[in-house]
C-alpha cells in the first residue's frame, strides 16, 4: 500500500509539474506574442506618424526651395524603404517567435510524456532535470538569435536613412 501511494503521489507530482510547465509555456508564448504584436503596432504607428510628419515637412520645403525637390524625393524614398524594411523585419520576428513558441510547446508535451514513463523517483528527477536543462539552453539560444535578428533589423532599417544623412552632409559642404 505504501509503494502504491508513493507511485500515486509521484504521478500526481508529474501531472502537476506537467500542467504547471504547460501553463507557464502557454503564458510565456502569449506574453511574447502579445509583446511582438504591441511592438509591431507601435512601430507601425511610429512609422505612420513619421511618414506623415516627414511628408508635410518635405512638401513645405519643396514649395520654398524648388531646387531641392530631387533631394527631398530621394529622402522620402529612403524613409519609405526604411519603413518597408521595418515592416518585413517585424513580420519575420513574428514568424520566428511563433515558430519558437510552437517548437517549445511541442517539446514540453514530449517531455511531459517522457516524465510519465519514469519508473522511479530518481529516474523522474533525472528526466525532469534533463528537460529543464534542454529548455533553458533552447531559450538561451533563441534569446541570442532574437538579439541578432533585432540588431540586423535595426541596421537594415537605419541604412537608407543614414545614406540620406550622408548625402545631406555632402550637400551642405558643397
Amino acid at each position: 500500500m505504501t509503494q502504491h501511494t508513493t507511485i500515486d503521489r509521484a504521478k500526481d507530482f508529474v501531472a502537476n509539474a506537467t500542467n504547471t510547465a504547460t501553463e507557464l509555456g502557454k503564458q510565456t508564448a502569449e506574453r511574447v506574442v502579445g509583446s511582438v504584436k504591441e511592438a509591431s503596432a507601435k512601430a507601425a504607428s511610429l512609422t505612420a506618424d513619421t511618414q506623415k510628419t516627414l511628408g508635410a515637412n518635405v512638401e513645405d520645403f519643396s514649395k520654398r526651395l524648388r531646387g531641392v525637390s530631387s533631394f527631398n524625393q530621394q529622402t522620402l524614398e529612403a524613409f519609405t524603404k526604411s519603413s518597408e524594411i521595418a515592416g518585413k523585419a517585424f513580420e519575420g520576428i513574428g514568424r520566428e517567435v511563433a515558430a519558437y513558441t510552437k517548437t517549445s510547446f511541442e517539446e514540453r508535451i514530449a517531455a511531459a510524456q517522457d516524465l510519465a514513463t519514469a519508473k522511479t523517483l530518481p529516474e523522474l528527477f533525472e528526466k525532469q532535470t534533463a528537460f529543464a536543462r534542454h529548455a533553458f539552453e533552447g531559450w538561451a539560444q533563441q534569446a541570442s538569435k532574437m538579439s541578432e535578428i533585432y540588431t540586423a533589423a535595426a541596421k537594415d532599417i537605419a541604412a537608407p536613412i543614414g545614406q540620406r544623412f550622408s548625402a545631406a552632409a555632402e550637400e551642405m559642404k558643397a
